[in-house]
């Protein structure tokens, strides 16, 4: 049987889960209504996906539906972009769907599961194409052999003849200060990049897990991994925020990632979630998807890795082995643009 992160007891779960009879009958959704001990709940019982925690960041808005779930969105500019898949039982969500898209019929799903993909098709004849994939690793199997992972065990024993130290503290003002270095450093260099990665400084971080790297006493780099869950457990991690300092040139990575894995490995957490690969989609189109958009995603990997470095990323998390899945979005239009601009404006592209 697997091994998972046991919590403290939920005294706080969303007991007051209602049949679906009795939803369609009486009860009705809409914005912002959950406290946020409401909504958490929800999220330890029912936040699988991987981008479940994110939907925790600064200036997200909620689709609540009392006794079901919650989705997130943001809106601008008249369009309304979801986050990740709905946080609720899975056998609710065509009725959360269903709610969330009577209340605004202009909206948008980004980065949803094949299963969610599966039913804003067919239920709602929404394109559900795939815009890239997500890869996760069994953290109970993993092990640093094999060809593929040669470059992590190199990169670790570098680290360690260097005298790398990985520790779980750190002050606020040193991380604040890498995190500004390194901004420098990036194509968008006078702010984080937000809504499809959330924000370093979060509210709330609850059972988020910190991992440093000091070199001589100097921070060189640190990722945060945040939680997984699964009825009331830890199921899993996910690294979502990571800096590092190009005074250190081999990179640390691979060192801090491997380090993290191995402390989660010996705590029983199962999964590692590596997170989304945009645009790496397959040859084959499947029904309900845009063939257009579809086509835009295989040339934008193809020749846009200068606007993104789409193919080093892929490369990077794909050296660590594990399990691809499809992540898809929902759109109304064949191809669409205006929910494309806003996106990228959500996330500080522009």
């Amino acid at each position: 049987m697997s091994a998972v992160v046991k919590m403290k007891p939920a005294n706080d779960a969303p007991d007051n889960v209602v049949s679906i009879d009795s939803y369609l009958t009486r009860v009705r959704g809409g914005i912002d209504l959950f406290t946020m001990d409401e909504r958490l709940a929800f999220l330890r019982r029912y936040g699988s996906h991987c981008m479940s925690f994110s939907t925790l960041q600064p200036g997200m808005h909620y689709f609540d539906v009392p006794g079901v779930g919650f989705m997130a969105f943001m809106q601008k500019w008249g369009s309304r972009l979801t986050l990740a898949d709905p946080v609720c039982d899975p056998k609710d969500r065509e009725v959360l769907l269903r709610e969330l898209i009577k209340s605004d019929r202009n909206t948008t799903f980004v980065q949803i599961s094949q299963d969610v993909a599966d039913i804003l098709h067919r239920r709602f004849q929404y394109y559900a194409t795939q815009f890239g994939v997500e890869i996760t690793l069994d953290l109970q199997d993993w092990n640093l052999k094999g060809k593929k992972r040669q470059i992590l065990r190199t990169s670790v024993n570098h680290a360690r003849k260097e005298g790398v130290v990985i520790s779980e503290e750190c002050s606020p003002d040193r991380c604040r200060q890498l995190t500004d270095e390194w901004l420098k450093t990036r194509r968008v260099r006078n702010r984080e990049i937000g809504f499809l990665i959330r924000p370093m400084d979060m509210e709330y971080e609850g059972e988020t897990r910190k991992f440093y790297a000091f070199l001589d006493g100097e921070l060189i780099g640190f990722v945060f991994f945040d939680p997984v869950y699964h009825d009331n457990r830890i199921t899993g991690y996910v690294p979502n925020i990571s800096r590092f300092s190009t005074r250190f040139k081999p990179g640390i990575f691979y060192p801090l990632m491997v380090h993290a894995m191995e402390a989660f490995k010996q705590e029983g957490v199962q999964n590692l979630h590596l997170g989304l690969c945009p645009l790496v989609v397959d040859d084959r189109d499947m029904p309900g998807e845009s063939v257009l958009q579809k086509r835009m995603n295989r040339l934008l990997y193809r020749y846009g890795n200068r606007i993104f470095s789409f193919k080093g990323l892929y490369f990077t998390k794909s050296r660590f082995g594990g399990t691809e899945s499809k992540v898809f979005g929902g759109h109304r239009e064949m191809l669409p643009v205006k929910p494309f601009l806003v996106m990228f404006k959500l996330s500080n592209f522009f």
